[in-house]
């Protein structure tokens, strides 16, 4: 069954529509950033860059490290992004663009997220790296998307439990990392959960000049607990890669530096060499 162009639009080139990007201009392998401003710290690393495309904030360098074909792209900030972005690197491997047809085969993506975050334990040291064990959504997204069996709900009740006083948000979701990549590349990062949140102020408990609806939410993170796992930070977009990633079949992974740490309320003065050694660490092992 041909999709319909409303459902997925395609720029006149024939490239899906926001990553302006066609199927052999992307690598299996694929580092996700925030800031479009990372993609060339990244690709500074590559011997050799054969693609540079960019479309509103998602930029796309694509090249070689030590003879492996990787893909840097910027997603920008948000689940709504992530939702975006996640789906057309999908297309890209998964659809034939020209017929409008889903392939008949799979093809399996591996991406990891390189991020920055606030930590959510005091001992978390500013500069740590984490990595995501799971992805716990605030957003609602994964709930627009039929998805039996792919939030983890024990730990959602867990945390329905202990944290969610505010019932007006959107009701919860987790979903875990891939475990290979957690094995082959975040083995030596502290993992934990990490809790997405759908905006950087009060979504995270930051006040400026608007009350909190829940004054108490980052204490209640602190101290949340589940079997051996906690929180160890905040962000906004690794549980919709996570989802997206877990539906579509594709092995994903957050690896984030801690700038901020919201217990004890430390902020780093400057993470550009934590920011290298961490790019390098991901390409040595992607």
């Amino acid at each position: 069954m041909k999709i319909k162009s409303s459902e997925m639009p395609l720029q006149a080139d024939g490239s899906v529509y926001h990553l302006n990007l066609h199927t052999e201009e992307l690598a299996s392998k694929i580092i996700l950033v925030g800031d479009p401003g990372r993609v060339a710290l990244v690709s500074s690393f590559f011997d050799t860059v054969e693609v540079k495309k960019q479309n509103r904030e998602i930029l796309t360098h694509t090249g070689t490290y030590k003879g492996k074909r990787i893909s840097v792209i910027s997603t920008g900030m948000g689940t709504d992004n992530m939702d975006i972005v996640v789906n057309e690197l999908d297309a890209l491997v998964n659809i034939d663009l020209a017929k409008r047809e889903r392939k008949a085969g799979h093809s399996r993506l591996e991406m990891v997220r390189i991020g920055t975050c606030g930590a959510l334990q005091k001992n978390i040291e500013i500069h740590a790296y984490i990595a995501s064990q799971y992805g716990l959504g605030l957003d609602g997204l994964l709930h627009s998307y039929k998805h039996e069996g792919i939030s983890d709900e024990a730990l959602v009740s867990a945390f329905v439990k202990q944290c969610r006083r505010n019932s007006r948000l959107p009701y919860p979701y987790a979903v875990g990392c891939s475990e290979t990549l957690m094995q082959n590349i975040g083995f030596d990062c502290l993992p934990g959960i990490t809790l997405t949140a759908t905006g950087f102020y009060a979504p995270q408990c930051r006040v400026l000049r608007l009350p909190l609806a829940d004054g108490d939410f980052i204490k209640a993170l602190e101290g949340f607990h589940y079997k051996n796992l906690y929180f160890t930070n905040m962000e906004m977009e690794t549980s919709a890669l996570y989802a997206l990633s877990r539906l579509l079949g594709h092995e994903a992974l957050t690896i984030c530096i801690a700038i901020a740490n919201r217990v004890n309320g430390n902020f780093s003065n400057g993470y550009k060499e934590a920011m290298e050694k961490l790019v390098e660490k991901v390409l040595e092992r992607i």
